[in-house]
């Protein structure tokens, strides 16, 4: 009855109403598809689908298509569907990462059958009495698509998938395979490889597992256990204590001489220790790649038998492959733990080859390390950095990058030991293979955030690591780089790295720092030693004009202090000062030299000595061939020159200078004819009769004085030189030390 009524009341609905309606529920799932947290390409792919079947059923709602059942029932399917697809968005959306991770072929099995039948709706619609022969083609064209679609994991989820199903099908898992296994999750669902962040996760994901246990058979319950139970293993969900005391346990509870191999451990064909032990059917037991060649090469026979064979299948001889692993495990405990005294011996060959073994086995497996750090071998190789053999430095090197490689706390504890980071500075300036192989630890040790604000403060670190930058090596170029870098965290060091000339950290924070960062760079530039080749890559390609101007025109005083010493700093270049003039230094500089009411006169001291050098810059030929000019007007170069009446004598002197400069410049006729003008020869004539005390100031007068001579009248100075300015000329004249 119920299902009548409902009938009865979709046919009441118009078809163009049917049609927006649909429209309006595709449009939704498309959005919800949007904020989907995996599976966001798979989830794109069918929303392209969906935004086509949008666009056909426009097309059909003005066309003659024919208002059948069959057409409404193929509409309810789409809508049916479309309900089923925007609730796994949604869940999508919303549930824990590694859930959804775990059952994503789940997801898309339900993706792709909603597809399918959202393309088997479309084939109801009635074609035959469509005229628009266009439509047919997108609806068929489409459906086609739609059914042969296939939604498939990423590569790093079926990794993920098969290491699961591997391990609980042999039911043989190790903490170092766990290990692995949850690092892989952790990257493919986005979650820090931090200890508390994976262990946040795990708890979500189980969390999640006991929410949806009514939704799921018992089989699939059991297997999300079995899973948990596996990621359990991980040394995430154990603290450092604990695993520990656990090796500890085992250790003592072996011997103290290795086992040797049983017979039945060796390929019969290669003599070695099977790795992948598989079974023919004679019963006998090969390692994998070599009963493989066998039979690729025509063999039909068992090898130890020659008993020719029924079957070429290979089953694997898990038995025999967990006894050799556990075999195996044994053995590599106690030569870790055998290793130990040798490295503290006083025969270098016996410490060199116990170092290559040790190496040897670090590099087999993560676990092994795990063991050297327990055996407490950190301080042994931390103390031989600083031996005088290098190749036993070298090869301690190396076994601290592994150690230090994915375990924060082996980091710390590397750090911790007395002059562990002085000798591994040291060994930056060493040769080539042992600075690469300190660089590279060093570069580990700065991923920790604890040991990245200490490795700075070694001295001479930074600066080994800049001229590493320049390495013909380029791997250590790029490691220089990255761990540059990871130290630029620290004001300090970027501050180290500027001194050392790798400028580009101290940029970045000059544009985009905060105002107190900013003022610390800003004046970082302005104390430190630079070479012309520095300065010029600063200003021309390093950016560090913009930031300064900005600062310059900063309400804060201390801003415009800094920025003006920066600018006294670099502006000494010649190419500079142009830049300058040419990125609107000029009035901004001009600002604060006229501002009398400054409370701090140094600064407007400093603004003279920086419009001195940029007047010295219109010297240069470049800025003959861009017409580009200090002083732009007539007005400019009177407030310029009233200042000397009304400044002090270090003002004074730069101004005098400025002026001298501008006057040999292509616009100086100009200049010292508007001079001329101007009561300038009777300041002047003032300055040259002062008294010993101010003898810059009226060297600097005098030099102006003479330019204006070169090409004036003897009227414009006939009033103003009176006997006593001839005296004191003629007395400069007769002091031949004179700088004057």
């Amino acid at each position: 009855m119920e299902k009548d009524m409902t009938t009865t009341t979709k046919s009441m609905v118009s078809l163009p109403e049917l049609f927006s309606q649909t429209t309006v529920a595709i449009l939704d799932c498309i959005q919800a598809a949007k904020a989907v947290v995996t599976q966001t390409e798979n989830f794109k792919k069918f929303s392209n689908f969906m935004e086509k079947i949008t666009l056909i059923l426009k097309d059909l709602s003005k066309s003659n298509v024919d208002d059948s059942e069959s057409l409404r029932n193929g509409l309810d399917i789409v809508n049916l569907e479309i309900k089923v697809v925007n609730q796994l968005a949604l869940e999508c959306g919303s549930r824990n990462k590694s859930y959804l991770l775990i059952n994503c072929r789940k997801i898309l099995k339900q993706l792709e059958n909603s597809t399918k039948e959202i393309s088997r709706a479309l084939n109801r619609i009635p074609l035959a009495r469509l005229d628009d022969l266009r439509i047919i083609n997108k609806i068929t064209r489409l459906c086609k698509d739609m059914v042969e679609a296939e939604y498939t994991p990423s590569v790093m989820e079926i990794t993920v998938l098969e290491m699961i199903e591997s391990r609980l099908q042999e039911r043989n898992v190790d903490r170092c395979y766990a290990n692995d296994l949850f690092v892989l999750i952790a990257k493919r669902v986005g979650v820090p490889d931090e200890n508390l962040a994976m262990k946040k996760e795990l708890e979500e994901f189980k969390a999640e597992i006991q929410e949806s246990k009514l939704g799921i058979s018992m089989a699939e319950s059991r297997r999300m256990e079995q899973i948990v139970g596996l990621l359990e293993m991980a040394d995430v969900m154990t603290s450092y204590e604990e695993k520990a005391k656990r090796y500890e346990n085992e250790r003592d509870s072996l011997g103290t001489q290795p086992l040797q191999a049983l017979q039945s451990f060796y390929c019969p064909i290669t003599m070695d220790v099977m790795v992948d032990p598989v079974e023919i059917s004679s019963g006998r037991t090969f390692e994998r790649s070599a009963i493989e060649r066998w039979f690729a090469d025509g063999h039909k026979d068992c090898p130890s038998t020659s008993i020719q064979l029924d079957s070429l299948v290979l089953q694997p001889n898990r038995t025999l492959r967990q006894t050799i692993e556990e075999w195996k495990y044994r053995n590599k405990m106690i030569t870790i733990v055998s290793i130990k005294p040798k490295l503290q011996s006083n025969d270098e060959h016996e410490v060199l080859q116990s170092l290559c073994e040790l190496q040897d086995l670090c590099r087999e497996r993560e676990l092994h390390c795990e063991w050297v750090t327990f055996e407490g071998y950190i301080p042994i190789l931390s103390g031989l950095l600083s031996a005088k053999n290098r190749e036993v430095r070298t090869q301690a090197l190396a076994i601290l990058c592994n150690l230090a490689k994915d375990s924060h706390d082996n980091k710390e504890r590397i750090a911790k030991e007395d002059d562990a980071l002085k000798s591994i500075v040291r060994s930056l300036a060493r040769q080539i293979k042992e600075s690469k192989l300190a660089l590279e630890l060093l570069l580990q040790l700065s991923r920790s955030s604890v040991v990245r604000d200490v490795i700075g403060t070694i001295q001479g670190c930074i600066f080994l690591v800049v001229n590493m930058l320049n390495s013909d090596d380029a791997q250590a170029s790029r490691d220089s780089k990255v761990l540059l870098d990871n130290l630029s965290f620290l004001d300090n060091n970027v501050i180290e790295m500027a001194k050392a000339n790798f400028f580009k950290p101290l940029l970045h924070l000059l544009s985009s720092g905060p105002d107190d960062v900013r003022f610390l760079m800003a004046k970082t530039l302005s104390e430190i030693d630079l070479t012309d080749h520095h300065k010029l890559s600063l200003v021309k390609d390093g950016g560090a004009l913009g930031p300064l101007l900005q600062l310059l025109s900063h309400e804060d005083l201390g801003m415009k202090t800094v920025a003006v010493k920066a600018l006294q700093n670099l502006s000494s270049l010649p190419q500079n000062g142009l830049q300058m003039i040419k990125g609107g230094a000029v009035g901004p500089l001009f600002e604060i030299l006229y501002c009398h009411s400054l409370s701090s006169p140094s600064l407007r001291e400093q603004v003279a000595v920086v419009i001195m050098h940029l007047a010295k810059s219109t010297n240069s030929p470049a800025a003959d061939d861009e017409k580009i000019s200090l002083l732009e007007s007539g007005e400019d170069i009177f407030k310029l020159f009233s200042l000397i009446s009304f400044t002090g004598p270090n003002i004074q002197r730069n101004i005098l200078e400025a002026f001298c400069a501008v006057c040999w410049s292509s616009s100086g006729s100009e200049i010292r004819a508007k001079l001329r003008q101007l009561p300038a020869v009777q300041v002047l004539v003032q300055l040259c009769e002062v008294t010993n005390q101010m003898v810059r100031v009226r060297a600097s007068a005098v030099k102006l004085f003479y330019c204006l001579t070169i090409d004036g009248d003897d009227i414009s100075f006939q009033d103003h030189v009176g006997q006593r300015c001839i005296d004191t000329l003629l007395k400069i004249i007769k002091s031949p030390t004179d700088e004057e």
